[in-house]
């Protein structure tokens, strides 16, 4: 007998164009998922001491055409992905109460996932590229990484003990559960067993991004700003 729990929501999503999109939030998702892997790792070299961390942060922002570069790997894959995901929250009709299967309740969770890391990634842009809320929020690049960073995360005891725990979570959770998704999307996970030992990878995937998201708020705290 199949495990696979019944379909995650009832929903009028439907038409000619519904695998292409989903497969395009699909390899969006994915896209952020990278991109989160590296950006957390770049961070986590704070842990290092010394210059290494101003040392990835020269590396990155010495790239050729690194504006290109964001729009078009980062912000405009994000924002697809964030409306088209919105989208999907909104006309959806999450079953989770009537069958609350595991996976049903992972579907709910990526939805709220979601929301988490979009308010997240909003305050995380405003405050340190455009200084919305001040200046000890705002990231400056050249030569004072470190110590912007250190001030950033001291100006507020909620920033390293709630905004960036909760947005590290949602964010690593999310894209293990999307990258489980995406096996399905894609048709590469199409038995119950095969779903499952996918599952379990995406899992491993998630807990190791979320500890080294651990370690670069844990060292990132530690900054004397």
């Amino acid at each position: 007998m199949s495990t696979v729990a019944p379909t995650y929501c009832s929903s009028v999503l439907n038409g000619p164009g519904y695998i292409v999109f989903r497969r395009l939030q699909s390899l969006t998702g994915l896209m952020f998922g990278g991109y989160l892997f590296v950006h957390l790792l770049v961070n986590a070299s704070i842990a290092q001491g010394g210059n290494h961390y101003q040392e990835q942060v020269d590396k990155i922002h010495s790239l050729p055409f690194l504006q290109a570069i964001e729009w078009s790997g980062i912000f405009i894959p994000f924002l697809f992905h964030a409306v088209y995901g919105i989208w999907i929250a909104v006309i959806g009709r999450p079953n989770v109460v009537s069958y609350p299967y595991y996976r049903n309740t992972n579907y709910l969770l990526q939805r709220l996932s979601a929301v988490i890391i979009l308010m997240f990634v909003l305050f995380h842009v405003l405050s340190l590229k455009f200084a919305v809320f001040g200046d000890n929020f705002v990231f400056i690049a050249k030569d004072q990484a470190l110590a912007s960073i250190g001030h950033h995360m001291n100006s507020s005891w909620l920033l390293p003990f709630v905004v960036y725990p909760l947005g590290v979570i949602a964010s690593t959770y999310h894209t293990a559960n999307g990258l489980w998704g995406a096996g399905i999307s894609w048709g590469l996970t199409i038995s119950a067993a095969a779903q499952k030992r996918f599952g379990y990878l995406c899992a491993g995937l998630g807990i190791t991004l979320a500890i080294i998201g651990a370690v670069s708020i844990v060292a990132a705290t530690r900054l004397v700003p």
